[in-house]
């Protein structure tokens, strides 16, 4: 028998965190290589059991304001480096931190960078599965600033092996409050195109002119049936048995 605790959460897999952060950070103005980035640093906070989705919601009007150029290197000395992270939040400043790791990495055994001045610096604790993917080793010690160490380690080309998070994610997903990720459905919507006769028209790589004409794509082998856009019958509901 569930309890109402497990009633109230949902299981949702990385196909859907992905997509829905896609088209929340899409809401930023932020560069597009950029936000399409950030799918993976969400999902992993929320595994992690870090500020995840519920973190997404509260800070979305600040990470709106994101601009990640102020993140710059203050100094560097043999394998210790340090960086300002010009405020910016803490998921905006991991990718930047695994690049740098990667660099040192190359030419020194064990590479350390202090953070200085981010926002929320517990969620760099993503950084550490980030870095798995490019053959870094990375922890992370969070005492009065966030000092992440890391050193080359070997990839194996088996994905259980070397990104063992998302194998997790990809098998299991991620346990999500149902009443928080309506929430993120809801905020996601707002990135996408009213639905209406016009847009139905223009979805995929395609446009259906009101006369059944088509603009776009011409595939060979495209079986997509377009007739009922252009149907009389569009918007009226047909009476079971009645005659044509």
């Amino acid at each position: 028998m569930q309890t109402e605790q497990t009633q109230r959460m949902l299981r949702v897999m990385p196909r859907e965190m992905r997509m829905m952060t896609e088209r929340i950070f899409s809401l930023t103005g932020l560069p597009k290589a950029f936000f399409l980035a950030m799918q993976d640093i969400v999902m992993y906070s929320q595994k992690l059991g870090l500020g995840g989705f519920a973190l997404l919601d509260e800070r979305f009007e600040q990470l709106k304001q994101a601009d990640p150029a102020r993140i710059e290197i203050l100094s560097e000395q043999n394998s210790r480096l340090e960086l300002d992270a010009g405020g910016q939040h803490a998921w905006f400043v991991a990718y930047s931190l695994v690049d740098l790791l990667g660099e040192l990495a190359q030419r020194l055994d064990t590479v350390h960078i202090i953070v200085r001045n981010v926002l929320d610096p517990d969620e760099l604790q993503v950084a550490v599965p980030l870095a798995a993917r490019c053959g870094l080793r990375a922890s992370l010690t969070a005492d009065e600033e966030p000092l992440l160490v890391a050193s080359l380690h070997p990839l194996f080309g088996e994905l259980r092996r070397d990104e063992p998070l998302l194998w997790e994610l990809l098998q299991s997903g991620a346990q999500i409050d149902a009443e928080l990720w309506w929430r993120i459905y809801h905020l996601a919507q707002k990135a996408l195109t009213p639905d209406s006769v016009v847009s139905r028209r223009h979805a995929g790589p395609l446009i259906v002119n009101d006369d059944g004409s088509v603009i776009g794509r011409r595939d060979n082998d495209d079986e997509t049936d377009i007739s009922f856009l252009t149907s009389p019958k569009i918007g009226r509901v047909e009476e079971e048995g009645a005659p044509s």
